[in-house]
């Protein structure tokens, strides 16, 4: 029988900004106002003449007050108008200038601006655009290895091979506490026992067995639950082969272990015996009535107990591989 055993930001757009080299209107003046020197279809005033022109009246004496005494012209009125027109070329040429000064400085403070911005682009790499260059580099892509990692431990491995299975163990490891508890059915522990002597722990052909394929050592220990007891043994082999071929030729039984409360049973009786195997080791149980009675097929306790025993037995073998491969695979060079 066999037990039940895991995915370039825009520059910002300046609005209302004023471009380089665009200068600011001077003084206040609007558009559409005049600026300096003579508009378009005008001199600086009408020509002047000596005498009526054709088809006019008397032209306009030029030179007021200078007819009423004589000939004598008006000598101040002439230099009240020389000054006048000296100081309108005078503001002339010094509206000009500042005009053209202007002129210069806007056009000098635009190549000093374009300047400053290229040196910045050149040393900054230039402002980014919306979009890559078509000779930007492109960006990688993640690589992966061809070369799949190998495998995790196999705990089954540790428990097979004795050059891996190096844990300690002990009766006491193997069934620690007290009491355990399966399928929701607790069992409190007796007396347990380790051997080397494997067929002193046994009944019937069961000691030859084990002798006959090599067994180094029996653990044993003892439950009990309303009445029925159940003693646990745990052979250990020097290969898995040897241990199912212990499985598959057993006969008798583990021998019971009394203690601990836990009185003689399946002595001069009929008691459940099965046994199972998994890497090296082999696993036996047998079970009864603590008081002697004569076990039959219609007794579930039995059946019960036995199964809940022989599945706790095969955890705790299977739990040391696991333990054991957990911690190579954590271990440097693994």
């Amino acid at each position: 029988m066999s037990f039940g055993g895991p995915q370039w930001p825009q520059e910002p757009q300046q609005g209302g900004q004023q471009g380089y080299g665009q200068q600011p209107r001077q003084g206040g003046q609007q558009d559409g106002q005049q600026g300096y020197g003579p508009q378009p279809g005008q001199g600086w005033g009408q020509p002047h003449g000596y005498g009526p022109q054709p088809g006019q009246g008397p032209a306009p004496d030029p030179f007021p007050g200078a007819q009423s005494g004589g000939t004598t012209p008006d000598w101040g009125a002439l230099a009240d108008a020389s000054a006048s027109r000296n100081r309108r070329k005078r503001w002339l040429v010094i509206g000009g200038g500042a005009l053209a000064a202007l002129v210069v400085g806007a056009i000098v403070a635009t190549a000093v601006v374009a300047s400053g911005k290229k040196n910045d682009e050149a040393k900054n790499g230039g402002a980014p655009t919306g979009s890559a260059s078509a000779t930007a580099e492109p960006t990688p892509e993640p690589t992966f290895s061809s070369v799949a990692p190998p495998p995790p431990p196999n705990p089954k491995d540790y428990i097979s091979d004795p050059k891996k299975d190096k844990a300690p163990l002990s009766a006491e490891g193997l069934f620690p506490g007290k009491k355990l508890t399966m399928n929701k059915r607790p069992y409190r522990k007796g007396a347990t026992a380790s051997t080397t002597d494997c067929t002193a722990a046994t009944q019937g052909g069961l000691g030859a067995v084990l002798k006959k394929n090599g067994c180094q050592r029996v653990l044993r220990a003892t439950y009990v639950r309303d009445g029925v007891a159940i003693t646990v043994g745990v052979a250990v082999f020097p290969s898995e082969s040897a241990a199912l071929k212990a499985k598959n030729q057993a006969t008798g039984g583990i021998a019971p272990l009394a203690g601990a409360g836990v009185r003689d049973f399946c002595r001069a009786t009929v008691c459940l015996r099965r046994s199972n195997s998994v890497g090296r080791y082999a696993y036996f149980t047998q079970s009864g009535f603590a008081d002697g009675r004569k076990v039959t097929k219609a007794d579930k306790p039995i059946f019960q107990a036995s199964d809940d025993l022989g599945t706790f037995a095969f955890n705790q073998i299977y739990a040391r591989g696991r333990a054991q491969a957990s911690a190579a695979a954590g271990a440097p060079g693994e």
